[in-house]
Parts: structure tokens; sequence; C-alpha cells
């Protein structure tokens, strides 16, 4: 064993590959990234790692790997477990051979989600086991027994860290490389007793994992990471994750007048015996917890079926706000109320205003020049412009205002044809990056050409995920693993579903791209413009441009219409930030007195 300093997600990895991961597969997602990106970068080899297509995909990748024997991490993060939860659902009633974890970073808060989702309801609701870390130390530490606790039952489980939990750093001990655990998966034996499912074999198995789940709850109640911390009252506290470390440094500051504390770190099966143990010992409880209350829920059920006059307060009974993440001013105020301690509340505080800073896309983003032509070729249409999950998503700001809907990846398709369904005369596009192309937009596109919609799809295609990393995809040409391997071309793809009408267009060619989208949209059908140009954060920036204040008449037009971060105000003057500026030259073709030229 020795010491480092390590990111959650980083030990979480760490701890996969000394636990003796065969295979890891995954679907890039913040908080969740950097896990995947940690084993393959830390690989000799003896590992597999891929970037899948979708978290469905990943998953499967990962059955197949674990019914053949092999330990597999699955990584997401929680919206992804919502394309995963088909396969999930079934597996768990199939079960495992070699251990299986699905990590699932979920986002309170959200920081950078859609949704607020809770995976220990999730966990509760496809019957799955959970582990919640509440530290990065925790989690490397856990990783090891979730593998063995998979193993030991044949089931998959879940790792439900949160984003302060996979962003935090933390000093710890990590085994040495001789200590890794080596596994040699025998292979897939056939037995389609086992792996085949049909219903009578549901059946049986449902009441076994029924039967299995009720024994994990009691051996959770002796697991060593739920813990009970004597206090000098009869009230109580009951955490989890992140927020059980917050409450914990705030309750240790106290030699007096402390509550007792519950720890939870396995939600589902929930340890009953343990939290009846614990609420015989108190008058009252508070529950601290993200997202859901679920915990609390759950306490609730133990009162209520060991008949227990416990008051148990929390979400739901408004004493713990419902949604968002629980930082440590809110925790404070929680606890300082519950426990009749003074407080300071955090409005009494002075601190300094910080800086607003909406997101944007970046300065020579080609999905600005994207946007900007089909907004200047469809004005004074009747249109509706479908968006998606991505850095495109930020073309919903003013002034671009390109986004009108939003729901999830791939989604923009869907939403698209059934506004045409309603309104025919309305102009239909729907935009995807070429990732989220691959990972869940083209079964949209087979049902637009199958049902005869008429729409444009628009494809930002920027040769990267740039939102969470940069990570390769299917059309990059190169796998995880370091291979190079035949790019999968978008254009083809849709040819061969049956398309068309598909145009390449380099965006940054503002007039002949706004050409090209109006003769596209004007054609009948399901038709596709591919907008090629590359990240702005991959290439080495051009010479900038610069303003010429002669030619200026400041008119403006480059600040209020493309919203360009490199495009300022300084000194009441239109310029251009030679820091930011990366040479595009798109400001300047739409400059009405050729006033922007390069340096």
């Amino acid at each position: 064993m020795h010491k480092e300093f390590l990111m959650g997600n980083e030990a979480i990895g760490r701890a996969a590959a000394a636990a003796g991961v065969n295979v890891v597969a995954g679907y890039p997602g913040t908080p969740s990234t950097e896990v995947l990106e940690t084993i393959a970068k830390e690989n000799d080899g003896s590992i597999y790692v891929e970037w899948s297509v979708n978290e469905k995909c990943a998953l499967e990748v990962a059955a197949g790997a674990s019914y053949s024997g092999a330990r597999t991490l699955v990584t997401m993060k929680q919206v992804g477990l919502n394309v995963a939860s088909d396969p999930l659902m079934s597996l768990e009633y199939v079960g495992v051979e070699g251990g299986m974890v699905v990590l699932v970073a979920d986002d309170p808060g959200p920081i950078s989600s859609q949704t607020e989702q809770d995976t220990r309801t999730f966990a509760q609701y496809s019957k799955v086991p959970c582990f919640d870390p509440s530290d990065a130390k925790e989690a490397y530490d856990m990783l090891f027994e979730a593998f063995e606790l998979s193993e030991k039952y044949k089931t998959p489980v879940f790792f439900r860290p949160t984003t302060r939990v996979c962003h935090a750093y933390q000093s710890m001990e990590v085994r040495d490389y001789a200590e890794f655990v080596e596994r040699r998966p025998e292979g897939f034996i056939k037995d389609s007793s086992r792996w085949v499912i049909f219903p009578k074999l549901s059946y049986i198995n449902h009441a076994k994992i029924e039967e299995r789940n009720d024994a994990l709850g009691l051996e959770f109640s002796s697991y060593a990471r739920n813990k009970v911390f004597e206090g000098t009252t009869r009230k109580g506290i009951v955490s989890q994750g992140i927020s059980f470390a917050i409450v914990k440094d705030i309750i240790d500051e106290k030699t007096e007048d402390k509550p007792a504390l519950l720890k939870i770190t396995t939600p589902f099966p929930f340890p009953e015996k343990l939290a009846c143990d614990f609420l015989g010992k108190v008058d009252e409880v508070l529950v601290v917890e993200e997202l859901d209350p679920y915990i609390e829920r759950q306490l609730l059920l133990v009162c209520g079926k060991y008949g227990l006059k416990v008051n148990i307060k929390g979400k739901l009974t408004g004493d713990v706000r419902r949604s968002g993440e629980n930082t440590a001013n809110l925790v404070n105020e929680y606890i300082s109320k519950f426990m009749g301690w003074e407080h300071a509340s955090s409005n009494e505080i002075e601190t300094p205003g910080l800086p607003v800073r909406p997101p944007v896309l970046c300065a020579g983003c080609p999905h600005r020049a994207s946007f900007y032509a089909v907004k200047a070729a469809m004005k004074g249409k009747e249109t509706i412009f479908a968006g998606d999950i991505g850095c495109y998503t930020l073309g919903n700001a003013q002034p671009l205002d390109m986004v009108d809907t939003c729901l999830c990846m791939g989604a923009g398709l869907g939403i698209a044809q059934g506004v045409g369904r309603v309104k025919p005369d309305t102009k239909c596009f729907a935009f995807v990056g070429d990732s989220t192309f691959f990972a869940s937009a083209i079964t949209g596109v087979v049902n637009a050409v199958y049902n005869q919609a008429d729409m444009t799809l628009i494809v930002l295609d920027n040769s990267t995920t740039a939102m969470t990393g940069h990570q390769p995809h299917p059309g990059t040409g190169k796998t995880m693993m370091g291979e190079f391997t035949d790019k999968i071309d978008i254009e083809s793809i849709l040819r061969g579903i049956g398309v068309r009408t598909v145009v390449k267009q380099n965006p940054f060619e503002f007039k002949k791209s706004v050409e090209v989208v109006k003769k596209v949209a004007d054609e009948p059908g399901m038709k596709a413009i591919i907008f090629e140009a590359p990240c702005a954060v991959l290439f080495k920036p051009e010479t900038p441009y610069v303003v010429d204040a002669g030619k200026c008449v400041d008119c403006r037009k480059c600040i209020r219409e493309i919203g360009c971060p490199g495009v300022i105000i300084r000194e009441g003057k239109v310029c251009i930030d030679e820091t930011l500026c990366n040479g595009c030259g798109f400001c300047s073709q739409i400059c009405p007195c050729d006033a922007i030229l390069r340096s």
C-alpha cells in the first residue's frame, strides 16, 4: 500500500483496476466521465475499455462479459441509467457470473444534467443492491466490496457517487501493483435454463431475488460502513453520501448536546435491523440526504412496522429542502434548528458577490455559425428548432435563440416530427451532434423516413464528444483502447436509411451555408445537412481578427446577432479580444462595413 492524492473518480477507476476488472464500458457524461478515462490511462492492455455508442450498449457488453466470468464495470451519469434501464431490469432477473458494478453518478443541483433523479430510488424499483459512498477514500475501498458482493449473490450492483464525491480530492492509501487482484475468466458456459429469460424463469428468479434482498438487508445491518455514532441526547440524525461528511464535521465541533448519528451507505436493501436499533434509542430524528426522501421513507416504514414512536423530520416535513444539493451552510441551518443551537444564518454573513457568467458557446465554435446560417435562411418563416443534449444546447441563449425544445438525447428528431404532424406548414428542424447522432438519433431518422415526415435534420459534426471532454466516438476513427479503426460515416448511414438529400457544408462559409439551408429545407420529406467543422478547442488558433476603427460605424451587428465572447465592447467601441479570438473569421462575414479584418 502507498498514499496518493486522488480525485474521487480517479480513486474509483484505480480501485476497479486493482480489483481485477476485466471489461469496462460506458458512455461519457459529467460527473462520471473520469472513471473510465482513468482506467484507460492506467491500462497496460490487460483491461478491455470502450466508450460504447450509448449506455444500453455499454451495459449489454458488460453483461456478456460478466456471463463469461469477467469482472465488469459500467459507467454513466444518472440520466444515462434511463437508457440502460431496459437491459438492466431483465439482467437483475437473469443474474451474472463475474462481479458487475454499474456506476451511476448522480448530480444534485443539478450542476450539469437535465434531472435530479436519485439512483437509490431506482435501485429499490429494479431490486438491484446499491452502494452510496460518502467521500473519495470510501469510494475506493467500497468498490472492492461491491465486486465481492456482486459475485457472492450473482447480481449486478449499483455504485452511486454524487458530483461532490466524484470531483473532490482526498489523500488515501491505495494498493501497490503487486497487490492487484488477477482474474482469468473461464469464458461463457452454455446453459439456456440460466441465460435465456422466459416468463417462468422470471417468476422463479423474482422469488429468489426477494428472499436474497431480505437476507442482504440483514447483512447490511452489520456492514461495517453503516455506522452508528453515539450522542448525548435523545435526538438523532440519519445521513448518507457527501451530506454525511458535512453533518459529521458539524457535529464533531460540539463537545456536548450532541445528536446520535446513523450513516447509511447501503440504501438498498435497507439495513432495517440497524435502523430499528438506532430508532429505539431516540425520540426525534432529522434525515439529511440527497436527493429523494429515500431514507426518510424507509425510517417511517420501520417505525410503522415495529410500532416505534419516533418523530421523523426531513424533506417530507419541510425541515430539509426537497430539491438541490445540500451545501454546508444549509446543513448547518437544518441541524441548528433541529438541535436548538445558535446559528448565524448564511444571509447574515457578508460575502462578496460573484460575477455572473452564463455558459456560452466558445469563441470560434462552429455551432454558432451553423445556427446563424439556419436562422438567416429561415427568417420570416414559421419554424421550430428542436435541440438536443450537448454543447449546442447553448444555442438557446440570446442572441442566437435557436433551441426551441430540448428534452433528452435524440429527442429533437421525434419532437420535430410531432410538431410537423400538428402544424404541417411549419418548417421543422432537428439539431443533433455527431456523438449524439450515433448514441440515440439514428432510430429517429429511421422513424422519419418510414413515416414520411417532412423535416430537416441538422447534424453538427465537430469531430468529437465536446461537452464531456472530447472523448472519441464511432465517427472519429479511434477507440478508447487507442486503436485506429474505420470511421463510421454519417452521410453513408443517412443514405443507407433512405434519406435521399444529404448535403455536407462548412458552416464558416456563411453565404453558401444560407443558400444550402434554403434549398434543402424547401425539398419535401426527410432531408439532412451535415455541418462539418472541428471543435474550436481541437485545433491551434490562427491569427486573430481586429476591428478597423475607421470603417466601423458602431452598428454592433456582430454583438447583437452572433454573441461570440471574442467580440467585445472596450471603452465604448467594438473590438476583438485577442486572447479569445481563434481566427475563425465568421464575424468578418456578417459585418456590413467590412470593418473586421485579420490582423
